[in-house]
């Protein structure tokens, strides 16, 4: 397939570096599954509906990067991409939404990337057409018409042939428009409006069970009502530009495309795997858990799934499944549902080494984001190296005392330290402040010292 990216799994182990620290472990596995999808696509067809996904279950505490590795493996191979809470899924009728839904959600998604993918493509073209149409309007289209030759009654067409001064005239005003001189000027437009009836609809299951779009059907049968307006020429170009990308883009080119990549390439990460591990205790809030268990297994062991844009196989989608597993153990799952996650990856707590790095290490590390953010203000934040060290203690101090949330009690921290220079950035006279260890003890040693209010607070 051609959206299905040429990555060995070293390669895609060092793209997940740049972003997730640590856990090499996790990242082998899930290099290796994605890899194993395009050789997948190399071997005969035959036996290509064979080979199975080598799904996968992830354990390991909150905070270390189990969510963040599933979702850049899926920016990585340019594929549909959903993360879903198993514990919302229960039996139909009961609570929560049908499991179903989350392959009707992959779908929608793959259908908004595919038309974004073809909108890029031909935008180049949607500009041109908008161009011309918004040099008709300048220009006033006053052209005469008569019948077409052979056409039913009432048929036009133009007949005017510009001449070569109006030629002229034309090209000095496209000109113009390139160069912005005309984007003040008013246009008078004729814009589609189409008004929707308030409809409301109470379903337990969501809309997603009644199998239709409802917008889209009463947007067919009522009719479209044009109205003209006066806007900007910008505004105007930006209007017929989506226009002509609409009447460019075949949606039914574009549905058969997003089905085949939610089929061939879908990512499907199951967060809180953990919540519904167990078996029934026949009372109480537990009730469901095997139940949720029994309702995924068909979507995993691959079935068929009726969405809008038509049947959706879910036989080769990836299910990358992720929990905590503090009180359950993966062993706890119904054996059918542990058979199709055959790989089992721990992913380990981290330590202060780990947070030093996640502070500093990744492209989008914490520090040049809070960097950032003061730098809008004409700020100019420094944080040294000891700060840094700092920082990274307190967290992991924090997390042995209390509960281990991993790298999100970075954010925590972060905020605390930063607190008082976030609220008076915009008075600040000084436009440069060094945040070194000295400050981050100041702000922090009472409240982790405190282990009561730590655990309020921190």
């Amino acid at each position: 397939m051609d959206s299905m990216k040429n990555f060995t799994p070293r390669e895609i182990v060092s793209e997940l570096d740049k972003f997730i620290i640590g856990q090499a472990d996790a990242k082998r596995a899930v290099a290796i599954a994605l890899r194993n999808r395009w050789r997948r696509l190399q071997v005969s067809e035959e036996l290509r509906d064979e080979i199975a996904p080598k799904n996968i279950i992830m354990i390991g505490p909150t905070g270390v990067g189990k969510t963040e590795i599933a979702r850049r493996l899926a920016k990585l191979a340019g594929a549909p991409f959903i993360k879903v809470e198993a514990s919302k899924f229960t039996e139909v009728g009961y609570v929560g939404k049908d499991v179903e839904s989350m392959i009707r959600d992959l779908a929608d998604l793959a259908v908004k990337m595919i038309r974004e993918e073809e909108q890029e493509r031909v935008q180049v073209r949607a500009q041109e057409l908008a161009e011309e149409r918004i040099l008709d309007i300048l220009m006033g289209n006053t052209h005469r018409r008569r019948p077409a030759p052979g056409a039913l009654f009432g048929q036009v067409e133009p007949v005017h042939e510009p001449d070569e001064e109006e030629d002229q005239t034309r090209q000095k005003l496209r000109d113009l428009l390139r160069a912005g001189k005309l984007d003040d000027r008013q246009v008078e437009l004729e814009i589609t409006a189409q008004a929707f009836p308030m409809i409301e609809v109470v379903s337990s299951g969501g809309l997603e069970e009644m199998g239709m779009n409802i917008k889209e059907m009463f947007g067919n049968l009522l009719p479209k009502q044009k109205k003209k307006r006066k806007v900007r020429v910008t505004e105007a170009l930006k209007v017929l530009i989506q226009d002509e990308v609409s009447k460019l883009i075949d949606m039914e080119v574009v549905i058969r495309k997003a089905v085949q990549r939610v089929e061939q390439n879908g990512i499907v990460f199951l967060d809180e795997i953990d919540k519904v591990a167990g078996r029934e205790t026949g009372h109480g809030p537990d009730v469901s858990r095997e139940g949720v268990q029994r309702d995924v297994l068909p979507i995993v062991e691959g079935s068929t799934v009726s969405t809008k844009y038509g049947m959706v196989k879910t036989d080769h989608i990836l299910f990358i499944a992720a929990g905590a597993f503090h009180v359950s153990k993966p062993s706890d799952l119904i054996p059918e549902l542990q058979g199709r996650f055959p790989i089992r990856v721990e992913l380990k707590s981290l330590t202060k080494e780990d947070f030093l790095r996640i502070l500093v290490e990744p492209q989008n590390s914490l520090t040049r984001q809070y960097i950032e953010l003061m730098k809008t203000e004409g700020l100019v934040a420094d944080f040294t190296p000891d700060a840094l060290e700092a920082i990274a203690g307190f967290a992991a101090t924090v997390n042995e005392r209390t509960e281990n949330i991993g790298a999100r009690r970075l954010h925590t921290i972060m905020e605390k330290v930063l607190e008082e220079i976030s609220f008076t950035a915009p008075e600040m006279q000084e436009k440069k402040v060094t945040i070194n260890a000295k400050y981050v003890k100041d702000r922090l040693v009472d409240l982790v010292e405190d282990v009561d209010l730590s655990r309020y607070i921190l």
